[in-house]
């Protein structure tokens, strides 16, 4: 699968929100995720940010996204 053109339109860092409409759960499950680091992310002035990467990882667990396997 090309990955790269997966959620083509969403930047690069992500807000919980639209995680959340990318996952298709509850706030708090994403909450949840990123408070516990099932979800990787960064606080940014109090405010939780997940890279785009983060989340196809979390889609795709099994896949290598390194720069080699491309």
């Amino acid at each position: 699968m090309v990955y790269s053109q997966m959620l083509t339109e969403y930047n690069d860092v992500l807000t919980p929100e639209e995680v959340q409409k990318i996952l298709r759960v509850g706030r708090n499950t994403v909450y949840s995720y990123l408070s516990k680091g099932i979800l990787p992310s960064v606080r940014v002035a109090k405010q939780y940010r997940v890279s785009k990467l983060a989340v196809l990882k979390f889609l795709n667990p099994d896949e290598d996204f390194s720069e080699e396997a491309k």
